[in-house]
């Protein structure tokens, strides 16, 4: 077998091998974890204040006071506290809930901010 077969066939088996351990890992992973990545990871973390505040914990805690954050004015006048409700309001649309806010991103589909809200709520305070 020349040394371009090898490599091929070398390449060939670690995808073989890779995807089904790739494919055990996404049915483990926590449900809504993966929409929470591709909707709220480019700008906020669990566990890391970030472009936005962290999240861990944020179901029932008050509105503006993540640790370390520097919130808007407007979030800040808001008040209140995240319920699962409110953050489907939220990801509705920060700007109607909140104009003035640092977010624009909208969450539409309902079902996916279901799946949000359910990881957000499984990843309470530490």
């Amino acid at each position: 077998m020349g040394v371009t077969r090898f490599v091929l066939a070398a390449t060939v088996m670690a995808f073989a091998v890779a995807a089904p351990t790739r494919a055990v890992a996404q049915a483990d992973a926590p449900p809504g974890m993966a929409e929470y990545q591709a909707k709220c990871g480019g700008c906020h973390s669990l566990d890391a204040n970030r472009i936005g505040p962290m999240h861990r914990g944020i179901v029932g805690r008050r509105v503006a006071a993540a640790p370390g954050y520097e919130y808007s004015a407007a979030l800040r006048k808001l008040g209140g506290q995240w319920t699962p409700a409110r953050l489907d309001q939220w990801l509705q649309g920060p700007q109607k809930l909140a104009p003035g806010s640092k977010m624009f991103l909208t969450v539409p589909d309902p079902a996916t901010r279901r799946a949000i809200i359910a990881y957000l709520v499984a990843n309470p305070a530490r």
